[in-house]
């Protein structure tokens, strides 16, 4: 045993001294222009080194620096910038004076991709003629990253594309490896921090880059996000997923598949390409088994003209703050691609409404975005709503056609929180257009016309046969029988409606049931939720006994106004005058038909002289 430790402490001593021997007879500066050298040929991207190159032999051999700057051909500003960088090398290369890199190590590094970092060409190299390529050597695929390892450790990336708003991916974890064959696994994680919102993201990937940099493929797994911050739900957003991506060069495509995505308790698969250009083109084909909108996104506030009541559910949380301050109109995002979007939903919950069996279809053109085909169902009804939105100018012009058919109206009215208490089966067909597509808008500044039928309604609290029947009771001495029943019962009910920035008029209303016949027009302000409305209400049955008066009652339409706040109704309904008009049609109608049969008398030609100045 003591053999052992002394053959090891020996073998210890020697492999310290041979190290200690290195150190003083190889001078790492000595590789200082031997490292340019080799970055300028492979890449042209210019490398500098401040102060001296320095070793550190444990836990590996490596070389250190301090500052560095990689500058692309032509750039005004450093591709990446590091305020240490560390090279770990191989031992047995050295003993003969060359210099092998296994692993790069980046601390504090400074990564930009920015206009001022590209490469720029030089304006006097040779143009090949337009449409035409030079042959390509095998083996010649362009600069690539051939050390074995990449470290990058509390760094940061910056991004901008041309004239758009910098983003910043701060807290930079990156480590890669490869092999001779460019297979690679990367493990990376970062945060990013935008508009008062938080993104951490952690993810692994294999990638090939054999055929870089013609084409790259990664199968990215471990993906994991969370998303905080302004104008998102309160929990967040919390996800993870995978997906394979590839970029083909000669294209300009980057492609992906297999993607499994779950934010929150909603899913997204699916597979989708963009072709990268002045104006990119995406085409995505996207499924879900379920997609709770509710919880990905903050329900807007529904604003009345006096603020009085607001969305219950949305938090009060301040919205983000554009920090270049250029007001962009709405849905401007739109200019900058072309693209079409397929996707189907098993559900879809939108303001506490669930839809199934949803299926979307739409195509946008540099800002023209065209929704062919967005139907789906809902609590046993369908409803579809195809249009468009141009948002090529300054102001969005929106066009919808929507179409329901047998759709629960209570469900919708609590959605958008209208204090109505109305359900029944709603079936509608119309033509509406506006500037911004949201509940807010909708009741201020939309426009359109539409038919509207109702089946099996029953509106809480007031009961239109029961109003009458009371009012004849108080004024005659016909009965009624006994109802107590405190809302308004109808089979049936059409009537056309016409929006015009957030007043609703309705006319041509007709509704019937077993008990009653009603017409109607009238009014509903949707921001001052308070409306005014005219009825002609025909009580055709629950009258007690017969007579002559009530079957005057059966056949006669009694004037009713509702009217004021949707909370708080008041009601003016004008029996009397009615039952006296009638009375005196009744009357003149039997002194009439005396005078007739009289005609020859001089009471008759008194009586009849009479009612003519009527």
């Amino acid at each position: 045993m003591r053999r052992i430790l002394t053959t090891l402490m020996i073998l210890l001593v020697v492999l310290v001294a041979g190290l200690s021997s290195l150190v003083l007879l190889v001078n790492p500066n000595d590789f200082r222009s031997y490292m340019i050298k080799q970055v300028a040929e492979r890449s042209g991207y210019q490398l500098e080194l401040d102060g001296s190159l320095r070793w550190h032999v444990w836990p590996r051999l490596s070389i250190l620096s301090g500052r560095m700057t990689l500058t692309a051909p032509g750039a005004s500003a450093p591709l990446v910038r590091a305020d240490n960088m560390r090279l770990d090398v191989a031992l047995l290369p050295l003993l003969s004076h060359q210099l092998q890199v296994e692993q790069v190590m980046l601390k504090g590094a400074v990564v930009q991709l920015t206009p001022e970092t590209e490469a720029i060409r030089d304006q006097r190299a040779p143009v090949a003629p337009k449409g035409t390529s030079l042959p390509q050597e095998s083996g010649d695929r362009g600069w690539s990253f051939d050390i074995a390892g990449l470290q990058v450790i509390d760094s940061v990336l910056v991004f901008q594309h041309e004239s758009d708003e910098q983003m910043t991916v701060r807290d930079i974890h990156l480590q890669m490896q490869q092999d001779a064959g460019h297979q690679a696994t990367v493990d990376f994680s970062g945060r990013m921090n935008r508009d008062q919102r938080d993104l951490s993201l952690r993810f692994s990937a294999a990638v090939q880059a054999g055929n870089y940099p013609q084409s790259l493929d990664a199968q990215l797994s471990q993906i994991s996000w969370q998303l905080q911050g302004a104008d998102l739900p309160a929990q967040g957003i919390n996800g993870n997923g995978s997906v394979n991506v590839s970029w083909q060069e000669d294209a300009k495509t980057l492609s992906f598949n297999a993607l499994n995505l779950m934010a929150n308790d909603s899913t997204l698969t699916g597979k989708g390409s963009v072709v990268l250009g002045d104006k990119p083109v995406w085409s995505l084909n996207l499924q879900s088994d379920k997609l709770n909108l509710d919880n990905l996104l903050v329900r807007s506030d529904i604003l009345l003209s006096g603020g009085a009541q607001q969305a219950q559910s949305a938090p009060n949380k301040p919205r983000p703050v554009i920090a270049n301050g250029v007001n962009l109109p709405p849905y401007s995002g739109l200019k900058s691609f072309d693209g079409s979007l397929s996707m189907t939903a098993n559900q879809i919950v939108w303001r506490g409404l669930p839809f199934t069996h949803v299926t979307l279809q739409a195509d946008n053109q540099r800002g023209l975005l065209h929704i062919s085909q967005l139907e789906g169902s809902l609590g046993g009804g369908q409803l579809s709503l195809p249009g468009t939105l141009d948002a090529r100018s300054g102001t969005p012009q929106a066009e919808f056609q929507p179409k329901l058919d047998n759709i629960e109206i209570g469900s919708l009215l609590k959605a958008f929180n209208y204090p109505i208490n109305m359900t029944g089966k709603l079936s509608l067909a119309g033509d509406f257009s506006g500037s911004v597509i949201d509940a807010n808008h909708f009741r201020r500044d939309w426009q359109g016309q539409a038919n509207l039928e109702l089946r099996d309604t029953r509106t809480e609290g007031l009961n239109f046969q029961q109003l009458v029947q009371q009012a004849v009771e108080r004024s005659t001495d016909v009965q009624a029988q006994e109802n107590y029943d405190s809302a308004t019962r109808l089979d049936e009910l059409t009537t056309d409606v016409d929006l015009d920035s957030g007043i609703l008029a309705l006319s041509n209303m007709q509704g019937k049931s077993s008990l009653m016949q009603m017409t109607g027009k009238g009014t509903l302000d949707l921001m001052k939720e308070e409306g005014d409305l005219q009825f002609g209400i025909q009580v055709t049955d629950g009258w007690q006994g017969q007579g002559k008066l009530v079957d005057i009652l059966k056949s006669t339409a009694i004037p009713l106004r509702v009217y004021g706040k949707w909370e708080a109704l008041n009601y003016s309904l004008q029996v009397d005058q009615i039952l006296r008009r009638q009375l005196q049609n009744e009357a003149k109608r039997r002194l009439n038909d005396w005078a007739e049969r009289n005609k020859n008398t001089q009471s008759g030609k008194d009586v009849k002289q009479l009612l003519d100045k009527q």
